[in-house]
């Protein structure tokens, strides 16, 4: 079963559409905040999608208006602002923002092993340098479910790929956040098994982001080398 890859980005920008965007008055500064969406996340996609000449699926819409990364009913499914709208202007929101990504990831996800691949797929995220003042002590984070022998396998690759690359960059497994919580990987693994499907939520720094130039091109480029190296070295038990 040879591996195709897929590459999504659930907060890619901070766009309201226009139906709804009384909801949001006067919240402008919180939707260009680290809240609002995931600086680079998009950037960072583009530029996978274009190297390995992979789909993408991607949204520029605020993670405030829905959040694309949690399950439906997840009390962060949605905002503070849109919590408060009626359940019709909710049940819009899914129909409309939620449903279509979600849904063209798994059917993608579905064709692909229905093709006889299977499907090595990276959300590319981004996190904030510091919460709830704590700085978060890495560059890069990649996100996998413990359980899964590939998932595990591939992010050990892909950090020591990385580490052989660039040796001075911070790369942690599972950090900043746990790769088994609440999340659209987290949602494929329960409709696909593990011979299918290998889902890698790629998270990177804000600080690099910002950085902009040099700092944030590199960066790319070795994420970009270092996958590939790491997918090459992992091959298929089931191929």
């Amino acid at each position: 079963m040879p591996d195709v890859q897929l590459i999504t980005c659930e907060h890619g920008g901070n766009a309201i559409p226009a139906p709804f965007g009384p909801l949001f008055t006067g919240h402008r500064a919180l939707l260009d905040s680290h809240r609002g969406w995931d600086p680079g996340a998009l950037l960072m996609a583009e530029a996978l999608a274009t190297a390995t000449r992979a789909p993408m699926v991607a949204s520029t819409t605020s993670r405030l208006l829905v959040d694309l990364n949690r399950s439906i009913g997840h009390p962060q499914l949605f905002s503070p602002m849109t919590r408060v709208a009626s359940r019709e202007v909710r049940a819009q929101i899914v129909a409309q923002h939620y449903r279509p990504h979600r849904d063209a990831v798994e059917d993608l996800v579905r064709q692909s092993i229905s093709s006889g691949h299977r499907v090595i797929h990276i959300a590319s995220h981004s996190f904030t340098p510091e919460l709830d003042g704590i700085v978060r002590q890495a560059d890069v984070g990649l996100l996998y479910d413990p359980r899964r022998r590939a998932e595990v396998q591939l992010s050990m690759r892909w950090q020591e790929s990385l580490a052989t690359l660039h040796p001075g960059l911070r790369v942690r497994r599972n950090y900043p956040y746990a790769g088994k919580g609440d999340g659209l990987t987290s949602h494929l693994r329960k409709r696909f098994g593990e011979g299918g499907y290998v889902g890698i939520e790629l998270e990177i720094n804000q600080r690099i982001v910002a950085a902009a130039g040099q700092l944030w091109a590199t960066l790319r480029g070795v994420l970009i080398d270092s996958l590939h190296s790491a997918c090459a070295r992992h091959p298929n038990p089931t191929a």
